[in-house]
């Protein structure tokens, strides 16, 4: 079976890659690479308050769930929404580790509310008002593809525009040993059932025994390979290319998801 949709807005952040026309540039061989840390942004849309407390994966979230509303032009407030990521905070994470190995074992109320892994799509609603429904997945290294399938199918089923959000950040040590996400990475793109004026891409998705596209820059690739939401980079790639194309995603041991991508200029 085989689930489509069209594609009206990206939004992209990671190490080196600041937002999505630099993205595209990269991806498709106009702008070199040049690995640099993600620098995330203040999430303005939140009160001053809620904007010290939250922590990278929301900064992350929100900055590219507003790229790709924007490049969309979609209001946030009624449209439905996937959140998907394959450990939330990982900084937060740290922190609760470190405050229980303590003798008095107290753990902030701030802390504690932003370790569900629900709280970027929480923040989401708070900022931009919005009321749609609001999924949130994890699926470890297969976070992105779920995600994806998860966007598709609401898509496919309800006829909604759909805006999926996934994304991962580092983890300090000694977690990092033990899970070597080098840094933050997010992707965000808003998904409608027909054809729009804002329209960039058609993309057809289905299950498949394809071997995982991998990338032919090392850099790239390590990304990608290490970073669960940066498995999404060889459809960013088909995006970004004029004719589109075909790539296989890694998703499971026993399946992989084929994209197809269509241009819509």
């Amino acid at each position: 079976m085989s689930l489509s949709a069209y594609i009206n807005g990206i939004g992209v952040l990671g190490p080196g890659l600041a937002d999505w026309p630099r993205t595209a540039a990269v991806l498709c061989g106009r702008h070199l690479y040049r690995p640099a840390p993600t620098v995330l942004p203040m999430p303005t849309i939140l009160a001053p308050a809620e904007r010290r407390r939250v922590g990278r994966v929301v900064k992350l979230a929100l900055c590219v769930g507003l790229e790709a509303t924007a490049q969309a032009g979609e209001n946030p407030v009624g449209l439905a929404s996937v959140f998907s990521s394959s450990g939330g905070d990982g900084q937060n994470c740290h922190e609760l580790c470190h405050a229980l190995s303590l003798a008095g074992r107290e753990i902030s109320p701030t802390r504690f509310a932003n370790s569900v892994h629900n709280a970027a799509a929480g923040y989401w609603s708070i900022g931009t008002g919005a009321v749609a429904e609001s999924n949130v997945l994890c699926a470890f290294d297969a976070s992105f593809t779920a995600g994806l399938l998860e966007a598709l199918t609401q898509v496919v089923v309800d006829q909604v525009p759909v805006l999926l959000v996934a994304y991962d950040s580092e983890y300090p040590q000694p977690l990092h040993a033990k899970r070597p996400i080098p840094d933050a990475f997010g992707v965000a793109l808003v998904l409608t059932p027909s054809r729009r004026e804002s329209s960039l891409v058609r993309i057809d998705a289905e299950l498949s025994s394809s071997v995982a596209d991998r990338l032919e820059h090392p850099a790239l690739e390590e990304l990608r390979s290490t970073c669960p939401a940066a498995r999404s980079l060889p459809l960013l790639r088909l995006l970004a290319a004029p004719a589109g194309g075909r790539a296989a995603l890694d998703y499971l041991d026993a399946s992989r998801v084929q994209v197809q991508v269509e241009p819509c200029a």
